[in-house]
């Protein structure tokens, strides 16, 4: 039996430099503690083991330079040998990328594809752009995150510097996101934006949901959600939707969708209808009618926008008639 190797005995104190400044607490201790597993560093956090500036932080706190952060003793699990990528898997991510510049690329992730492993899945896009010859040894970041069954744009920081930059966009609402989506029914021509607050729950079983609430809930784990919509087309059964999330809540647009009486097809989280379920199984859907479709953000250097488009999937022709 292989035993745990202590990666430190004692309580490490460490200074963030200027290039980490914007960074989210826990990315940054996985990036340091590597090996020790993810669990680990967010029960660290829960209990207050780790330290910033002598205080508890939450896992979503961004370091600033000359924070001070208090790591107590950690254990590396038992070494594995880490497993190889797919020869498959990594082309079909290399073909994926469909624009880059300085610091950053962009991929048309497919659905079925996370963004990065854990919960069961070895890997996911980071790991495997982590492994792949020229990109290797750069900084390799998420830059946002989309559902594992939501394809489109993902976007990549390859600089520390791009990332603080693009981070900043999302926080400040200059990055904007369009999404492309399918649903059940027939969406109300007159309903241009959905404001339900969203608040998460557990259904029985354990199973971590959000669900929708009235926007005036004092509700306190509730937070505020807003998304436009526009109709596009309306096809017999189904509605073709463009959505565009202001806010950036955990499965926002599929939970608004849900909340309207339209559930995203081929959302086996928020359609609850069988019959619905039906439908897809008859219509051969196979897939999440969700497509992160645009995103722009603002170059640093000049402040132009730059617009990146991933071509729409099939599910978009056979179903809403697109060309």
């Amino acid at each position: 039996m292989r035993r745990s190797r202590a990666l430190n005995s004692e309580v490490q104190l460490w200074t963030v430099p200027e290039d980490r400044a914007g960074q989210r607490i826990d990315n940054l201790l996985m990036a340091r503690l590597k090996g020790v597993p993810r669990s680990r560093i967010y029960r660290m956090l829960r209990k207050g083991e780790v330290r910033v500036n002598k205080r508890r932080c939450k896992a979503d706190y961004r370091v600033e330079a000359g924070d001070l952060i208090r790591i107590p003793p950690v254990e590396l699990a038992p070494e594995k040998r880490a497993p190889s990528i797919p020869r498959r898997l990594m082309a079909k991510i290399e073909r994926s990328i469909i624009a880059e510049g300085d610091g950053w690329i962009a991929l048309n992730k497919p659905s079925g594809v996370a963004v990065h492993g854990g919960s069961g899945l070895q890997f996911g896009v980071i790991e495997v752009l982590r492994a792949i010859p020229g990109l290797s040894k750069t900084s390799i970041e998420l830059v946002h995150r989309l559902d594992r069954d939501t394809s489109g744009i993902l976007l990549i920081a390859t600089k520390r510097s791009r990332l603080r930059w693009l981070h900043q966009q999302l926080r400040q609402g200059t990055m904007r996101k369009t999404y492309q989506c399918i649903v059940h029914g027939r969406w109300p021509r007159e309903v241009q934006s959905v404001d339900f607050a969203i608040v998460p729950r557990t259904r029985t079983g354990g199973e971590r949901i959000m669900k929708a609430v009235a926007a005036t809930t004092t509700e306190h784990a509730a937070k505020p959600a807003l998304t436009h919509y526009r109709l596009i087309a309306q096809r017999g059964q189904f509605a073709w939707l463009e959505a565009m999330p202001v806010t950036g809540r955990t499965h926002q647009i599929r939970v608004h969708c849900a909340a309207m009486g339209c559930p995203i097809i081929g959302d086996d989280k928020y359609r609850t209808d069988k019959h619905l379920k039906e439908i897809e199984k008859s219509k051969g859907i196979d897939r999440l009618g969700l497509h992160a479709w645009k995103l722009s953000f603002l170059e640093k250097e000049n402040g132009n926008r730059i617009e990146i488009c991933a071509d729409l999937p099939e599910l978009w022709r056979t179903l809403g008639g697109a060309k």
